[in-house]
């Protein structure tokens, strides 16, 4: 594979020490400036990232996907999702760095919230979620008595906040019970997805019928749980095959499926383009958009 597309990993925007604090907050001007505005697609092996738009405008890719920003706006980036990103010079807005430590810390029994943040995700920035940033950066610039303690129990909210936008958008057609059932088996399917699971071995898992499940995933998202179980598999192929130099072949055995040749077919299907082609354009640089 090209040298061009091997996946970068760093610990905060091209550096490559550890997060020496609990969070790290910068103005996106602070360091993209210095990359003429352009952030080459890379990953944070142990880093949860929250990428705040107020104003301006540019690109974001995010696990091989192209989608345009358009703030005032909230990127989720989680750890391990290749992202990169292109900003206007006029653009304005905070970075802010979480380490894996805080997040688990924050959320470890709150799996459904995990789940929902594990997705590269645009969501809309409103006033209170605004709010939320702005204090988490004078807590952070200030140094005092019980300084982390106030940082943790603002991060709880504003991960909680950033959770609760992305599941209005992504749930907004769903109850509430059926929401959360929906959340438990989003977090069964992150959990699990190489395991080739059929519908109905979730739904066992949920104590709920096959019918039922699907009732519900089709009132959350409009699609059928069988189509969620796959695009969850396909967003990790698409970061296989565009940052790894796995071969398909090994991208397949790597995503449980015993058949490569089956592993290509459903390739194509979920997303119109044979693997190897997928890869071809990409290197190309004509990257699939939303």
């Amino acid at each position: 594979m090209s040298e061009e597309y091997a996946i970068n990993t760093y610990s905060l925007f091209g550096e490559h020490g550890e997060l020496a604090d609990l969070l790290h907050i910068e103005s996106i001007e602070a360091r993209s400036s210095l990359h003429d505005w352009a952030l080459k697609p890379h990953r944070h092996a142990r880093l949860h990232q929250l990428i705040v738009l107020m104003r301006g405008s540019g690109e974001a890719t995010l696990d091989g996907i192209a989608q345009q920003l358009t703030p005032p706006c909230v990127i989720n980036v989680p750890r391990g999702a290749v992202h990169g990103f292109r900003f206007n010079s006029d653009t304005c807005g905070w970075v802010l760095t979480l380490t894996s430590d805080l997040i688990d810390q924050v959320l470890d029994d709150i799996p459904d919230v995990l789940t929902t943040l594990d997705r590269a995700t645009i969501t809309p920035l409103d006033a209170p979620l605004e709010r939320l940033v702005e204090s988490i950066r004078d807590a952070y610039e200030t140094d005092g008595f019980a300084r982390r303690q106030i940082l943790r129990g603002l991060v709880g909210a504003l991960t909680g906040t950033v959770a609760q936008s992305i599941g209005a958008l992504r749930y907004r057609n769903a109850s509430p019970k059926a929401h959360q059932l929906f959340a438990r088996f989003e977090t069964l399917v992150n959990r699990d997805f190489r395991k080739r699971r059929q519908v109905s071995d979730y739904a066992r898992e949920l104590a709920v019928s096959t019918t039922h499940l699907n009732r519900i995933c089709h009132q959350a998202t409009g699609q059928p749980a069988s189509q969620l179980i796959s695009e969850r598999m396909l967003r990790e192929a698409r970061r296989l095959l565009i940052y790894t130099a796995l071969s398909a072949a090994e991208i397949a055995y790597e995503l449980g499926y015993s058949d490569p040749a089956h592993f290509s077919r459903v390739f194509t299907r979920g997303t119109g383009l044979p693997p190897r082609r997928f890869r071809r354009d990409i290197i190309a640089g004509k990257p699939p958009r939303a």
